[in-house]
């Protein structure tokens, strides 16, 4: 197949699923590998994230997603009568920041970094998708396990969590590492 049809049936492909598609999905539909999907992406993203285009191309871990561009986010709210997300509270961040740092967390983990209940943060977070349930721990009571989700990822924009700056302590024993050699 051409590269043009080939990028042409990325681009469909990635329209019409609406959610982030795995490189390794797109390799087997297409019949082709995973290093020539990237290419392909590579360019395809080149052509979408510029200024002033309405829609980008994101990648998410090891998948990709066409999204409307972050610079028309009223535009489109407005056309489409979105109610306006509400910015998360310093307790939502905060309890953010230790379960994405700490992946998978207890509820009562959570609870005791930061001192008091966090009960109905967690809950808000999971209802905007940005945490979710990873399972349960093998403890008495079995209590759940909770972790981000692709929704963090793409509101980070970010592709994986790898790319989270590093911890204030983790960064000030970096350096002093380094001053010691």
């Amino acid at each position: 197949m051409e590269i043009r049809k080939l990028q042409g049936a990325i681009e469909a492909i990635l329209f019409a699923s609406g959610e982030p598609v795995p490189e390794s999905r797109l390799a087997e539909v297409l019949a082709l590998d995973r290093e020539t999907v990237r290419k392909l992406m590579q360019f395809l993203m080149d052509r979408y994230n510029k200024p002033k285009s309405g829609i980008s191309i994101v990648r998410v871990d090891e998948s990709y997603q066409m999204c409307s561009s972050a610079q028309y986010a009223a535009e489109v709210r407005s056309a489409l009568e979105l109610r306006r997300n509400t910015p998360l509270s310093q307790a939502a961040m905060e309890v953010l920041a230790v379960v994405a740092y700490n992946q998978p967390v207890t509820k009562a983990f959570v609870d005791q970094v930061r001192g008091v209940d966090c009960g109905g943060v967690m809950a808000t977070l999971s209802a905007k998708g940005l945490i979710e349930e990873r399972g349960r721990l093998e403890l008495p009571g079995r209590p759940l396990l909770y972790g981000t989700t692709e929704n963090f990822l793409r509101c980070l924009h970010i592709s994986s969590l790898e790319e989270l700056p590093p911890l204030p302590n983790e960064a000030d024993k970096g350096e002093q590492a380094q001053e010691k050699e």
